[in-house]
């Protein structure tokens, strides 16, 4: 069987990348299309000679200035030729949905979620924008929302990353969906057998929507060790934040090795994850560790989660509501309340084996109803 697997961009590996990977585990003969590719980076995880990239990838520095391309992404997705396939898979968070597949052959799109910036998140997009961007996103987005909504309505089996994700599939588009959790390499990642030591962890991108600020200002009100992970267009600004806290531990170790990172998710008394996110594996690859999260909860995170059990939410995105779920969640450690051989458990419905079973049903019976 001849398979396309469509993807936004491969410039960056992530989560996203990760759900390409083991379509790839089931289909391992597919050719990939994608906006535009960065072999240096990615080369080492899709071979260049089974990558097809659309026109954009002529354009200077595009692997650099893709996301300021959104005008032109309907027509490059919509440029590649899919006839002579014999199943079309995309992988999307973006435009990569929109490619036009023959009325015979199946087509599945997984979405990581509809696009933010064209639909819930477009005000919060807006405000932080500068005067030229906000000048072209008046004029640019309604068209791009009328095409995002056509585009939707030739896929014939929509799957979602998440019951969240699912739900706003259904508002913006008006149509039902599956949902298969993304995969997570749960077999990488073990428990200690050691006792956890006293730091809590943040393990994310340095961006607003993460709100690494309310971990940070929590702990350090708390006077609690933090040990913060990452790094982005944030990090002088979080820096300036911590430095505040003068008798708070704050730690900035900067972007590690997957060896590292795993190391301080075994360690670490609790995982805080402060972002509303469509699905989140970190939360899943701290549970694989036997470590409890402290998550807002909103998003993905209910999904992944077991109150009580392999952690707590907090309500609000506020301080104060953070430092109420970190003194809650002691009083519950205390207690014994978190168990790592049952928060490991809950991590591994996750598993990669289990996204390649759910995504091969899905397909085989999109094949069906063609």
């Amino acid at each position: 069987m001849k398979v396309a697997i469509v993807h936004d961009w491969l410039v960056n590996y992530g989560g996203a990348e990760r759900v390409v990977e083991q379509m790839l585990a089931l289909y391992p003969d597919a050719d990939i299309f994608t906006l535009v590719y960065n072999e240096k980076k990615m080369g080492k995880y899709f071979a260049k000679e089974k990558v097809h990239t659309s026109f954009l990838q002529k354009f200077p520095f595009a692997t650099k200035l893709y996301t300021k391309f959104l005008t032109f992404m309907p027509k490059a997705f919509e440029s590649f030729d899919l006839t002579g396939y014999d199943l079309v898979i995309a992988s999307s968070s973006s435009c990569a949905k929109g490619v036009i597949t023959s009325p015979d052959t199946p087509y599945l799109a997984y979405i990581h979620t509809p696009m933010r910036y064209a639909w819930d998140l477009y005000y919060d997009y807006f405000r932080r924008a500068g005067r030229l961007t906000r000048f072209f996103m008046k004029r640019q987005m309604p068209a791009i929302r009328v095409w995002d909504f056509i585009s939707s309505q030739r896929i014939d089996t929509l799957v979602a990353n998440s019951s969240y994700i699912a739900s706003r599939i259904k508002k913006f588009w008006g149509r039902d969906s599956l949902v298969i959790h993304p995969p997570v390499d749960t077999d990488r990642l073990e428990m200690s057998n050691l006792p956890a030591e006293d730091f809590y962890l943040v393990f994310s991108r340095f961006v607003p929507y993460k709100r690494i600020d309310l971990a940070i200002s929590a702990c350090g009100q708390l006077k609690r060790h933090l040990v913060v992970l990452g790094g982005g267009s944030q990090e002088k600004e979080l820096k300036k934040l911590a430095s505040y806290f003068k008798d708070a531990k704050i730690e900035f170790k900067g972007r590690l090795s997957d060896k590292e990172v795993a190391s301080y998710l075994q360690r670490c008394r609790a995982l805080i994850f402060c972002a509303e996110e469509d699905f989140g594996i970190i939360p899943v690859e701290a549970q694989a560790c036997g470590r409890p999260v402290i998550a807002y909860g909103k998003g993905g995170a209910l999904e992944t989660v077991v109150e009580g059990k392999t952690g707590i939410f907090f309500a609000e995105q506020t301080s104060p509501s953070l430092m109420a779920a970190i003194e809650t969640f002691e009083r519950m450690e205390k207690e014994g309340a978190f168990l790592p051989n049952k928060i490991r458990e809950n991590a591994e419905k996750f598993s990669s084996q289990r996204f390649r079973a759910e995504l091969q049903q899905a397909v085989d019976q999109t094949i069906q109803k063609i």
